[in-house]
C-alpha cells in the first residue's frame, strides 16, 4: 500500500498543479518557464560557490590533513584512539553535509551501528549544521557579503553542539 502511494504521489501532484492552473485560468506552461529561468539564474550565481566548497572538501580528504590533525590531537591531548575517528566528522560537518554523512557512514560501518562512535557521530550530525556551506551558498545567492558575525555565531554553535554531543554520548552510552 505504501509503495503504491509513494509511486503515485508525483503524478498526482502534477495533475493537481495542472488542474489548479486551469481553474485559476493561468498559463501554467509560461509560469513553469519563468520558474526555470529564475532557477537557472540562481544556479549561475551559486554554482561557483558550490564548486569551491566541493573542491575544498576533496583537497582536505585527499591531502591526508584530516589524519594528521587526528594524530596531532591524539598526541597532544593523550586521548583514546577511538575519539580520533571523530575528527573527520567534526571537521567536515561545518563544511559539507554530504562529506560529513560519508564520514558518518564509514564510522558506523567500521564500528557497528550500536557502537559508541556511531552514536556519538549521529548526535554530532543532528546537533550541528553545515555552517560554511549555508553561509557561502545562501548568503552569496542573496548578495550578503558581510557575514563575519554570522560565521562566528555558526561556528560557536557547531562547537557547542559537538561538545554537548560528545558529553551526552558519554553520559547516556558510557565510554
Amino acid at each position: 500500500m505504501l509503495s503504491l502511494v509513494s509511486f503515485m504521489i508525483v503524478p498526482v501532484l502534477i495533475l493537481l498543479t495542472v488542474a489548479l492552473a486551469i481553474k485559476k485560468k493561468v498559463n501554467g506552461y509560461d509560469k513553469f518557464l519563468l520558474g526555470v529561468k529564475e532557477g537557472m539564474s540562481l544556479f549561475k550565481e551559486v554554482f561557483p560557490t558550490l564548486i569551491a566548497m566541493v573542491s575544498a572538501v576533496a583537497i582536505l580528504r585527499g591531502s591526508g590533513l584530516i589524519t594528521d590533525i587526528g594524530d596531532l590531537l591524539k598526541s597532544v591531548f593523550n586521548v583514546n584512539g577511538e575519539f580520533v575517528e571523530l575528527v573527520p566528522m567534526i571537521l567536515f560537518r561545518p563544511i559539507s553535509g554530504s562529506a560529513s554523512m560519508t564520514v558518518f557512514n564509514s564510522i558506523c560501518v567500521n564500528n557497528g551501528a550500536d557502537s559508541f562512535l556511531c552514536r556519538t557521530s549521529a548526535i554530532i550530525q543532528g546537533s550541528t549544521d553545515t555552517t560554511l556551506y549555508v553561509l557561502s551558498l545562501y548568503f552569496s545567492s542573496i548578495g550578503v557579503t558581510k557575514w563575519k558575525h554570522s560565521l562566528k555565531a555558526g561556528l560557536i554553535a557547531d562547537a557547542v553542539g559537538i561538545l554537548i554531543g560528545v558529553a551526552l554520548s558519554i553520559i547516556f552510552f558510557g565510554f
